[in-house]
């Protein structure tokens, strides 16, 4: 009786444990994009946002810069802004000066 049983223990246990085998290659890529389409981010291009450097910082600006960075989110960080240290791809920053000049464009 044991002999009958045992090839259909091990094709169970091969089963069981291809099931849960995978790569671990496959499964971050799995999890990334699953991610990135669950919450409809993407990452930011702060190239496609330079044309702000030199202009005065606006709501305007910061949502057209937003716009052409394809980014998510974006604030405009004053030079004595506090900002905590959490980075955010899908962020752009604008950067100003004290006269409230765009200086620097960021993703973050």
């Amino acid at each position: 009786m044991f002999c009958k049983l045992a090839p259909v223990g091990l094709i169970l246990t091969v089963m069981l444990l291809a099931g849960c085998s995978s790569t671990s290659e496959s499964s971050d890529d799995a999890a990334q994009g699953s991610t990135a389409a669950d919450s409809g981010h993407s990452r930011c291009d702060a190239a496609a946002a330079q044309f702000a450097v030199g202009k005065p910082a606006s709501p305007t600006l910061l949502e057209q810069a937003r716009t052409s960075a394809r980014a998510q989110t974006a604030r405009v960080l004053g030079p004595n802004d506090m900002v905590t240290l959490e980075y955010r791809s899908d962020r752009l920053n604008l950067n100003t000066d004290q006269a409230g000049r765009v200086g620097r464009v960021n993703c973050g």
